[in-house]
Parts: C-alpha cells; sequence; structure tokens
C-alpha cells in the first residue's frame, strides 16, 4: 500500500466519493484473496454494453470466412497482380515507415479487422483510459502510464485530481538528483565520486531501465556504468558486484512496496556488501536511493526518504520506465535526453489517440496480429531488431505483450473463446540468422516476424559504396533480404534451374508466404525509442482491448510467490513434515541432501 504522503514523494491522491468510477471498492477481504494473496477485493465490475465478446461480432464471423483466403493466399501472386501494393499496405508517421504489404492480407481482410476493433469498442476503451477510468477493473485502478509523459501544463484526472502537476514534481526531483551524481556534487561516505549506478528491480522494475539503458548506450555519461541485478540468484549478484568499490557505487532499490522479496532479498545483500567495507551504517544514506512508496521501510532500511522517488499505483510495473523506476536510466542519459525519451512516448500517445484507425501505427501492428493469432493460428511472434543496441528489446516486449494478454479469461471472468497473446521471442539480426532463422524459413509453424531497424546509424564504420558497403549498408540488405526471403521463399522449379539434383530440391526449397512487419525508423535517439516502445504499448492495449482481457493486472505471478515462501523454511529449516506432492517432496529432500541439512 502507498505511504501517506509527503514532501519527499508523491502518492496516489484519495478518491473523491463522487469522482466516476468503474467499480466500488470494498475493505475486507474475502476468502479467495486470502488465498492468494491478494488485496483489496470489490464487487465485480459492470462491464460497459460495448465491451463486447470479440466472436459475438459480425466482424469476427466474416473474418473466420476469410481466414481459409488468407491461408491460401500467394504472396507472389499479390504482388504481381498489385503492383502498388507494396504502397498500399504501408504507412509512415513520426520518423516511422511501416510496411506490412508482406501479411497475408488484402484490402477486405483490412476492412474486416477495422471493423472488428470498432464493434469490439477499442476507441471507446481507449478514450476511457486517457479519461483516467478504472479500467483495470480486477484492482480497480486507473491506468495511465500516458500520465508520465504528459508535458507540464496539461491535464489528466485521476478520480477529479490532475496527477500531471504530481508526475512533474517527482521528475524534477529525479532530476536536480541525477545531475548531482552526473556533476560529482553528490559523493559517497567517504567523499569519492560515483563511478556505478546499480539498479536493483525485478520485473518491470529492471527489464524497461536495462533495456533503455543498452539501447541509448551512446547517449550515456561514459565516466558512470550502469548495471542491473534482479535475478534472486546469488551468482547475479556477485558478477554484478565482484569488481566494484563500494566507496565509488550508488544503489537504487527499486519497489513499489519495498517488500518484494528479490528485490529486498538482493537490496539487503548490497547493504551488507557496502557496509562491509564502509562500516558506519550512516554511509547507507549516501549509497541508496529508493524508488517506492513505502516511506516507512525505505527509512528502517537506512535511506534518507528525501531521497526516495514515488510512483502511482495507476502505474503497471510494466508501463513505468519512463516514472521514478526510470532513475537510473536519467542519470545514465541525462535529464535532457529523458525529457526526449518522454517526448517520444508523447509523440505515440497523440497519434494512438487522435489519429483515425486506418492511419494509426498501434491499429495496425496489433490487427494484423489478431489476424495471425486467432485466425492463421500463429503462436509465435519473433521481434527481430537489426540495432545491436536494441538487443534486450525483445526481453522486453516478452513481458510488456505476454504478462498483458497472456490471459485466459476475459473481463467478466468467464473463459476466452479465442487465443490471446502469442509467445513473443527474438535476437537482434544478423545474428539470430545464423541461430533460428533455419526454422523461421523452413520450419513447420509460421513465425509473423515483426523487422526493426533504422535508416542512418550512430556510427558508420566502413566504406559507403557499391565497391567497399559500410557495415550499416550490409545490415540494411539483410533485412530487406530477410523479409523479401520470408514472403517469397524459393521454388522446386527454381531451385533444379541452379542445377541442384533432384534429391536435394526439397531440402533447398522456401515455402514462402512467411508474414512479416518490417518497421523502418530515421535514427534511433531517445525520442524515437520512446516512440517505439509507446507504439508496442498502444499495440498491446488494442489487441486486449479486442480479446476483451485486462491488459494491467498480473495475477499469474501470485500463486507461485505464495508456494515460494511456504517452501523457503522447508528448504533451510528443520526436515519437514510431508506437505507437496511426490515430486516436490523429493527435489526439496534431495535439495536438503546435497546441501548436507
Amino acid at each position: 500500500m502507498a505511504a501517506k504522503k509527503s514532501s519527499t514523494a508523491k502518492t496516489s491522491p484519495k478518491r473523491s466519493s463522487s469522482s466516476k468510477k468503474t467499480v466500488s471498492r470494498k475493505t475486507s477481504k474475502t476468502t479467495a484473496a486470502k488465498a492468494s494473496g491478494a488485496t483489496n477485493p470489490h464487487p465485480a465490475p459492470v462491464l460497459p454494453a460495448w465491451h463486447v465478446a470479440p466472436d459475438s461480432t459480425k466482424a469476427w464471423k466474416r473474418l473466420e470466412k476469410l481466414a481459409k483466403k488468407g491461408a491460401s493466399m500467394d504472396l507472389r501472386q499479390s504482388f504481381a497482380k498489385d503492383r502498388a501494393r507494396g504502397r498500399k499496405f504501408a504507412f509512415e508517421a513520426l520518423g516511422m515507415h511501416l510496411d506490412y504489404s508482406k501479411n497475408l492480407i488484402d484490402g477486405e481482410i483490412l476492412d474486416a479487422l477495422f471493423a472488428l476493433a470498432s464493434e469490439c469498442g477499442v476507441a471507446k476503451h481507449a478514450k476511457a483510459m486517457f479519461a483516467g477510468n478504472h479500467i483495470n477493473v480486477t484492482e480497480d485502478r486507473a491506468v495511465l502510464h500516458v500520465a508520465l509523459r504528459a508535458p507540464k501544463g496539461a491535464t489528466i484526472k485521476v478520480d477529479g485530481h490532475n496527477v500531471v502537476p504530481d508526475v512533474h514534481e517527482v521528475l524534477e526531483r529525479m532530476e536536480r538528483f541525477a545531475t548531482s551524481v552526473r556533476s560529482g556534487s553528490w559523493r559517497g561516505h567517504t567523499g569519492k565520486r560515483i563511478r556505478t549506478v546499480v539498479n536493483i528491480g525485478i520485473g518491470g522494475s529492471d527489464l524497461g531501465p536495462v533495456m533503455a539503458y543498452e539501447a541509448l548506450k551512446d547517449f550515456t555519461e561514459r565516466g558512470i556504468e550502469c548495471r542491473y541485478i534482479s535475478n534472486i540468484d546469488g551468482e547475479d549478484f556477485y558478477e554484478k558486484t565482484r569488481d566494484l568499490n563500494p566507496e565509488e557505487t550508488l544503489f537504487v532499490v527499486s519497489s513499489k512496496t519495498f517488500t518484494t522479496i528479490e528485490t529486498m532479498t538482493n537490496a539487503q545483500s548490497a547493504r551488507a556488501w557496502a557496509l562491509a567495507k564502509l562500516k558506519d551504517p550512516a554511509a547507507v544514506a549516501k549509497h541508496f536511493v529508493a524508488v517506492s512508496t513505502n516511506a516507512a521501510e525505505v527509512s528502517k532500511f537506512g535511506i534518507d526518504t528525501a531521497n526516495m522517488f514515488g510512483f502511482w499505483d495507476w502505474v503497471g510495473g510494466r508501463y513505468s520506465m519512463d516514472s521514478a523506476i526510470g532513475l537510473s536510466t536519467m542519470v545514465a542519459i541525462g535529464p535532457e535526453n529523458f525529457r526526449e525519451l518522454l517526448a517520444g512516448f508523447h509523440d505515440m500517445d497523440e497519434h494512438f489517440r487522435t489519429a483515425p484507425p486506418k492511419k494509426n501505427l498501434p491499429y495496425l501492428l496489433a490487427l494484423i496480429g489478431i489476424w495471425n493469432r486467432d485466425f492463421l493460428g500463429c503462436e509465435t511472434v519473433a521481434v527481430l531488431p537489426y540495432c545491436q543496441y536494441l538487443h534486450r528489446l525483445s526481453a522486453y516486449f516478452q513481458q510488456l505483450e505476454m504478462e498483458s494478454n497472456g490471459k485466459r479469461v476475459q473481463l467478466d471472468g468467464t473463459p476466452c473463446r479465442w487465443q490471446t497473446s502469442p509467445v513473443i521471442w527474438g535476437e537482434p539480426g544478423t545474428n539470430g540468422q545464423h541461430a533460428f532463422y533455419q526454422m523461421i524459413h523452413q520450419g513447420t509453424s509460421p513465425v509473423p516476424c515483426d523487422l526493426i531497424a533504422f535508416a542512418k546509424p550512430l556510427h558508420e564504420i566502413g566504406g559507403g559504396d557499391a565497391k567497399s558497403p559500410s557495415h550499416h549498408d550490409i545490415l540494411l540488405a539483410n533485412i530487406f533480404a530477410q523479409g523479401e526471403a520470408l514472403a517469397f521463399g524459393k521454388t522446386p522449379a527454381e531451385v533444379r534451374a541452379e542445377g541442384t539434383p533432384e534429391w536435394l530440391v526439397p531440402h533447398r526449397t522456401f515455402p514462402g508466404n512467411r508474414p512479416t512487419n518490417t518497421l523502418l525508423c530515421e535514427k534511433l535517439s531517445p525520442r524515437m525509442l520512446g516512440r517505439i516502445i509507446a507504439l508496442y504499448e498502444h499495440k498491446v492495449f488494442v489487441q486486449g482491448s479486442i480479446w476483451r482481457v485486462n491488459s494491467f493486472d498480473q495475477w499469474g505471478v501470485e500463486l507461485g510467490k505464495v508456494l515460494a515462501k511456504r517452501i523457503i523454511p522447508e528448504l533451510v529449516g528443520a526436515a519437514p513434515k510431508p506437505s507437496h506432492d511426490g515430486s516436490t517432496q523429493g527435489l526439496i529432500a534431495r535439495y536438503r541432501a546435497w546441501r548436507a541439512r
């Protein structure tokens, strides 16, 4: 729960009884909530009439009939028949060019997909989100990551309270702190400058910041290194700290409640590691800051609450990299670049909010994904950035999409009769080409791919003409070639024409018709990164709206955490009485035996 509001950290404003709400909240726990570890249960939501199940719409039934045509579509023939296809099924906005022409779609299929979004009330759902309504119905919360990047002077209300000034108050405090660390005015306990910032978090408190740090490394202060500890595995902590000097190390402990077991275990280990050399417990205040709302626990840890940066319950973890969770990012790239990152998010927010669906990048990506998942049966999506700086992007999108839309029940609790989130995976090109592209090209299961690249490199290495192409020319040739190869393949006749023996022809044949989107952006920058991340955030929103799931809760992570807390004492204490299934009990016994317990 959030701490009381103080001058050191802003927390969620109190809800007025007259504010517009989706559902009400009870104060007592239910039996089910107790069993799952959940808090703040409330009555079942009353959903708006427009929030309908997708398979009840006319558009869904139309798409089911069109699925056979889509599955049998031949992209070679489609491009041959329509010379303008490459232009017709492409769209450009905000320095981003999306080519979706190499999907198994045509105008009729697209019209049905846009009709599906309309019948499912996506635009109304989006309007409710931007208005601060409690669209996270299972937790009775607003969903307002868009407020984190709203410009000063904007008005976005939660329960009648404009939260934008609160956001900017935290941003300004972050800026003052980041500037002090970068300039060297913030010193460690012994007077030395900070050389390494270590972010301790997990999930959304780690994946976003580490992805942004790696993506924007060219914009960082190279005299300060950022490292990230997330795994409870002690090897992660050991490797991230083994060569550091506590006198020059600053830890950012990121936990809203300051009780997350993985984060707080790592934080306590970091405290012990630092004090082993610094000795004086007062040193904690100079080497630890907190991103949290629990002032009591932060103070108890030894962190000065003046160095506590808060956020709000309307910020979901996987949507929080542009909140105070991004403190390490701001220290790395500086306040000005962080503001540019936020501006990029806001650019896409406004594009999503105002552009008509047929000229709206998040809608286009989302609807093609719906088509591939629910009507063509594709179970996975490969996110393939042709940019080494984005080598953590696929891992970030895994959480964004799979934790958001990996749900099996609808908002009203009834089972989904359709498929929801695909498996998201990938690696940077061209490395992936020498690893798993074999399966993408010739495997039995088609894998739609999002190919992402930048026209202009941050660093031009090598030549730049036909005789001596640059690294970037070769890189971009590869991404364009992969899209072409996946779409059009290589026929048996073409293989035979090369003089291939007949027995070898099937092995060298490529079926083609493998769907791809190519997102070609002008150049990587903080602003462009913000646009890309917000594009996928809103894509996830559109898909979740159509699938009629809550994209903003994550009950699926709870059960394992509850059981782990129960098992911990059984691993380290006295021999436990059998209380698990035979498999789990056997594993506990073997662990204890090998640890001589």
